[in-house]
């Protein structure tokens, strides 16, 4: 009955509001994370991200909106990055995994905040954070337009599918911890196994000065090293298979992809 009234609903959608083919194939035009999806996937994934504009507010700061033209392809283009992060799951999971992102804030620069953390020793240090991106449980899922138009590569940075992963690490908390909402054929114990080993990994390598094979912010905090993954899988997923290859196993059984199959050749080994 649910799925009969799904597809009665995609239907009636497409019905009002065509699918902008020209404009998919532009927004897939500039950004090789999309352009090297087999066609099948582009098309599912094109559709998502038509749905997805139309279910959530998408919006440029009013300075920005001013001066920088955000066109139909520009704004497919974000949508596609987001829903990229849940392309091998069904329509049903993808609305699940998205259904508290309700709107996103496309800032001119990026922004500060004042953080207070506390240390192992119980002491809290304050702090002022520069910020490319933010979410929070119920708030927008903010970007600054600069990282954004640094996003869509295979250069393992991507603002859009960062702050989407806090997203999906919200959805059994109030609070990102890098322990999101697990499939039945995903054992949380290993899940806590291979995420602990690479945090570690990490950990011991900066306390020898050491340099991480993927970007330290990883370090930070344990909901910062799940989407710092989350980037590198979908953007240089050789770079993390290399580093971390149970990591990578263990998000391909979760994202039910494999983003190494679409990696254009590297002339050169990425460092």
């Amino acid at each position: 009955m649910l799925d009969h009234l799904r597809r009665w609903r995609a239907r009636s959608f497409e019905a009002r509001h065509p699918f902008p083919g020209e404009a998919w194939q532009e927004a897939r035009s500039r950004l090789p994370l999309l352009a090297t999806l087999p066609d099948d996937e582009a098309g599912r994934l094109g559709r998502r991200a038509w749905r997805f504009l139309h279910a959530r507010r998408l919006s440029l700061h009013p300075e920005l909106a001013e001066t920088t033209p955000f066109d139909l392809p520009a704004q497919l283009a974000l949508a596609g990055q987001a829903c990229l992060l849940t392309l091998g799951w069904s329509e049903m999971e993808h609305d699940e995994a998205f259904t508290e992102v309700h709107e996103i804030l496309v800032l001119p620069e990026a922004f500060r905040r004042q953080v207070e953390e506390m240390d192992e020793f119980g002491v809290m240090h304050a702090y002022e954070d520069e910020r490319a991106g933010e979410t929070s449980s119920q708030g927008p899922v903010v970007v600054a337009f600069p990282d954004l138009m640094e996003s869509g590569d295979f250069n393992g940075f991507n603002v859009v599918i960062h702050e989407l992963a806090h997203k999906l690490d919200l959805g059994n908390s109030l609070d990102v911890d890098g322990f999101p909402p697990l499939p039945r054929d995903i054992d949380p114990r290993d899940w806590h196994r291979v995420f602990m080993g690479v945090w570690e990994d990490l950990q011991a390598r900066l306390e020898n000065g050491e340099e991480t094979p993927i970007d330290d912010y990883a370090a930070s905090h344990p909901g910062e090293c799940f989407a710092v993954c989350c980037e590198h899988f979908f953007t240089a997923p050789d770079v993390l298979h290399r580093a971390y290859p149970a990591l990578y196993d263990l998000l391909a059984r979760y994202f039910r992809q494999d983003p190494l199959t679409r990696l254009p050749s590297r002339s050169e080994p990425t460092p």
